[in-house]
């Protein structure tokens, strides 16, 4: 199996339903800032709500680092609205839901489950250069929690800008980090 870490964004274009209108998202519209694709399986579950919720209640902090979110399932741009409007939690959510209802995109990030028409739950961070940096992909019963996300998201954006240095485990921002070198071998 081939790696997608380093690989570029695949080239996409969808429409999605955001703040009370449609739109048309590509490829295009995510080159030159941080982005989040969170693919779930599907409108209308059980887990998916309390996903799409954790990441909508810390979109605000996304956003200050700089970071647009996109939700993605193979439901359809018009399915998205109708949960909208169906449901008080959903409301909540500001970002844009990407619609793949041919499942082009969700086959792209590798999380298509063909035999069910719906996608695994993917979560992949994108630099601002079109590379992929995090990927972590659940089966569809493991719901993701959004505050370890945002601190992948500053670790990532940290190593970005500081050639040289890693973020060790559980590293948070403003934590010490280190610099490869022969002298730290062994001894972490």
């Amino acid at each position: 199996m081939e790696s997608i870490i380093n690989s570029q964004l695949p080239e996409f274009k969808v429409q999605a339903y955001q703040n009370g209108s449609f739109k048309t998202i590509s490829s295009e519209d995510v080159k030159g800032k941080w982005a989040i694709f969170f693919f779930y399986p599907a409108d209308f579950t059980f887990v998916c709500p309390t996903e799409l919720v954790d990441m909508a209640e810390k979109y605000d902090q996304f956003q200050a680092m700089g970071v647009e979110i996109y939700s993605v399932s193979t439901d359809s741009h018009f399915v998205h609205k109708a949960w909208h409007d169906a449901s008080e939690n959903i409301r909540k959510i500001k970002y844009p839901m990407l619609a793949d209802p041919t499942g082009a995109l969700s086959r792209a990030f590798g999380v298509m489950i063909e035999d069910q028409g719906m996608a695994y739950r993917g979560t992949f961070v994108v630099n601002p250069e079109g590379k992929i940096k995090v990927v972590e992909i659940h089966d569809n019963n493991i719901g993701r929690d959004a505050s370890e996300l945002l601190r992948k998201v500053e670790a990532a954006q940290f190593v970005a800008t500081h050639d040289g240095e890693v973020c060790p485990a559980k590293w948070k921002k403003g934590e010490a980090t280190l610099k490869p070198s022969i002298d730290l071998v062994g001894k972490i």
